[in-house]
């Protein structure tokens, strides 16, 4: 007899970043030179005094269970940091540490959506948003935007997508997959519609220490009276510590929904690991500094790249404000063929690259945009100077 897969899991797509760094990591396995642009994960080191409150923690044998939504010295430590940057006053129980920012979506969603409820998504959109909302059994609503407009959903494009069953405006600014960042202007047009058609909002603020040149970080609910009880605020310590590994995120929500949200995670995973809780804490509390030195050398590859599209004819991307990513348009070489091999889209394009060049770039289609691939900067400079060599010749062939 065979077991029957559901359904909701039978059309859930994987991950396409994880696949196409999979890809890459097979063809470095056989011996092949890979230039790996697919992951959106910084490639340093994780901050030495970070390392070394886990050695401590682990010493002082704090490897037991912790309370299920995190432990009490962590989400004091968060409320405080966006106390402190932000202007933001959040009680401690209106926080929930969980098992990476992803794992802090799942939640928001799950205490938050019925089925059949509708959450406005902006594409292009990290792949694995539109999935999240649909295993809670809502529906996501994707609304395409404009690379002239740095690929940012204006207060009309929301206003007209609204009907009776919308429920949620999820926004990322910095954006995955491409960069681009709201201006306080956007983010007030926006907050208005969201007040008078009374929405929730998903925030998710992963990266809201990456900001490049005079671009500036608004976390949406300091926006307008009203919004912070309509919103949910997601963020972690993955980017900005370069922490992946460690799979720490959080929430902060209005209380009621915080504990529901602690509830849902005490019956699916209990706590996040707890030596990686002391280690973000660490995070959170000690010396800043390496943050900066992480931010000045991706603001060199952040312009490094935007010099090297520029130079490619054929090729555009958006202004990069923030995060790690480059979203540039191939549109222009779409269509023709690669050395005998016709290539229509973005996902061919991207395959074809890998094959042909050894070069790991995630398409476009992944994030709700064809015609455009998705280049991460978070490795070296070197690195990024040799895939761009070969995506220049790749595109010269």
């Amino acid at each position: 007899m065979t077991i029957a897969l559901s359904k909701i899991v039978q059309n859930m797509q994987p991950s396409a970043t994880l696949a196409m760094a999979a890809k890459a990591k097979e063809l470095k396995a056989s011996g092949e030179t890979v230039y790996d642009l697919s992951l959106g994960e910084p490639d340093f080191k994780t901050p030495e005094h970070i390392c070394q409150a886990a050695i401590d923690a682990l010493a002082a044998g704090r490897t037991h269970y912790t309370v299920a939504s995190g432990i009490p010295e962590l989400k004091k430590a968060v409320v405080e940091e966006y106390q402190k940057r932000c202007g933001l006053t959040y009680a401690p129980t209106s926080c929930v540490i969980s098992n990476g920012a992803k794992h802090a979506l799942h939640n928001a969603f799950f205490c938050t959506l019925d089925p059949g409820d509708e959450v406005i998504i902006p594409a292009p959109y990290w792949v694995s948003y539109a999935e999240l909302v649909k295993l809670s059994g809502a529906v996501p609503v994707i609304i395409q935007t404009d690379q002239a407009n740095n690929f940012k959903l204006t207060a009309e494009a929301l206003r007209q997508a609204i009907t009776p069953k919308t429920r949620m405006l999820l926004l990322c600014s910095p954006s995955n997959p491409t960069g681009s960042i709201y201006r306080k202007e956007d983010l007030e047009a926006l907050a208005d519609v969201v007040l008078e058609k009374n929405l929730f909002v998903l925030a998710d603020e992963i990266y809201d220490r990456l900001i490049y040149g005079d671009n500036k970080f608004y976390s949406f609910p300091t926006l307008r009276d009203g919004l912070q009880e309509r919103t949910i605020l997601v963020n972690g310590v993955s980017k900005t510590y370069a922490m992946t590994g460690w799979r720490i995120g959080w929430t902060l929500a209005p209380e009621n929904i915080a504990k529901k949200m602690a509830s849902l995670q005490s019956q699916e995973t209990s706590n996040p690991c707890s030596i990686s809780q002391y280690a973000a804490l660490a995070a959170v509390t000690g010396d800043q500094s390496c943050v900066a030195t992480m931010l000045a050398e991706f603001s060199k590859r952040r312009d490094y790249v935007a010099g090297r599209v520029a130079g490619i004819p054929g090729l555009s991307c958006p202004e990069m404000g923030g995060a790690f990513y480059c979203f540039f348009n191939i549109k222009e070489h779409l269509g023709r063929k690669y050395n005998g091999v016709q290539i229509d889209n973005s996902e061919q394009w991207c395959l074809e690259l890998l094959a042909k060049k050894k070069v790991a770039t995630v398409m476009g289609s992944a994030f709700g945009a064809e015609g455009y691939a998705r280049a991460s900067f978070a490795t070296s400079m070197d690195n990024l100077a040799m895939a761009f060599d070969r995506i220049a010749e790749f595109l010269a062939e």
